[in-house]
């Protein structure tokens, strides 16, 4: 049976190995005072427990962590007063509490197990090549564990919302569909079988009319035909009020405030699938990389040239275009269009689509 001292876990990997450098300050200091055998037994116990219970605390799950981040301050308080390098047990143990617990309970322990280290300096009067070891790495490496654990978790409820927004539109899109083919072929079948026997008794005492109702079946068949295929390649595109609809749903699940300022405007089936996917685009880049607080996005048309500008007050910085960019620029172009995107203080795309004469406004969407 194969010993596993770690969980599987993509995101941890091997790290935990790496982290163990700092644990080899633990003999380095009865080697340079050449300690005798007991000491050296009593620093290798307290290093075997180190690691009993380091590898064990990455199998353990919310605040049973608790345990063996408490163990590791234990060890420290213990160990360090003999030991300088085994200050560094604080260290791993605050290194604990951020992926564990959430922010306001993890900093109340951080602080507790800063002011276990501080008392015991304080009472033992210990030299600051401990303490100062102790606290300070503890604050640091906790305070940035807690941080980005924090954002762990925030990614991971954004992950459960955009799931749930996605199952939900693809429920409601299936029920749409279902009753556009409905009423859609509903009544056309219908007629296409009454039609059809009609023609079936006629054909033999009246083949002329018969003659006429198999034409009336064969076109209306192809009207339906056509409809179908009209009704399928609408459903495999949102039209922009729809478009805006998702993205203030992902917007909202990432945290992010949305302005609008976008009219609905007839621009014709083409040029509308263009821009509601050059917005989804824009959107999902707000969404997974701007790190953005508030998001603005206008449409409007002028002097016929339709223009949509999506921006964030993000990060922005040196725009690097990815296939998604890509294959939205060469979508706009392939329309007479132009695609700009400008990353200085934080991200803004820009979109214009030539749309012919002024289109009037039909409703406002908010």
């Amino acid at each position: 049976m194969r010993l596993r001292l770690l969980p599987d876990d993509p995101q941890l990997g091997y790290a935990p190995f790496a982290w163990l450098v700092y644990a080899v300050l633990v003999p380095f200091y009865p080697w340079v005072r050449n300690a005798g055998p007991l000491e050296w037994a009593a620093h290798l116990l307290g290093l075997a427990a180190f690691l009993v219970l380091y590898f064990r605390g990455f199998w353990a799950c919310g605040r049973d962590v608790l345990a063996y981040a408490g163990g590791l301050v234990a060890l420290g308080a213990i160990y360090a007063p003999f030991n300088p390098g085994a200050s560094c047990y604080f260290v791993y143990g605050a290194a604990f509490l951020g992926h564990a617990l959430p922010s306001g309970l993890a900093v109340r322990w951080l602080a507790l197990f800063v002011a276990i280290a501080g008392l015991e300096a304080a009472v033992l009067r210990l030299h600051p090549a401990i303490w100062i070891p102790a606290i300070v790495g503890s604050l640091v490496v906790g305070l940035t564990n807690i941080h980005f654990g924090e954002v762990n978790r925030q990614n991971a409820r954004l992950r459960l919302a955009q799931d749930e927004v996605e199952r939900l539109a693809r429920s409601a899109e299936r029920e749409r569909i279902g009753r556009d083919l409905h009423d859609l072929l509903g009544h056309t079948l219908s007629l296409i079988a009454v039609k059809s026997e009609l023609a079936r008794r006629l054909l033999e005492r009246d083949p002329p009319r018969a003659a006429r109702e198999i034409d009336d079946v064969l076109r209306v068949a192809r009207e339906s035909l056509s409809e179908v295929r009209k009704a399928v390649a609408g459903f495999r595109q949102r039209d922009l009020p729809a478009e805006l609809a998702a993205a203030r749903l992902a917007l909202e699940a990432a945290g992010v405030a949305l302005e609008t300022d976008a009219p609905a405007l007839a621009l014709g089936a083409e040029r509308e699938a263009a821009l509601s996917l050059a917005l989804r685009e824009a959107i999902t880049n707000v969404v997974r990389h701007a790190r953005a607080t508030r998001c603005r996005v206008a449409l409007g048309v002028e002097d016929g040239v339709a223009r949509l500008v999506v921006e964030d007050d993000g990060r922005g910085g040196p725009v690097r275009e990815g296939s998604g960019l890509s294959g939205m620029r060469e979508r706009i172009e392939a329309l007479g269009g132009r695609l700009v995107v400008d990353g200085r203080g934080g991200t803004r795309v820009e979109v214009t689509l030539p749309v012919g004469a002024e289109i009037p406004r039909l409703r406002a969407v908010s």
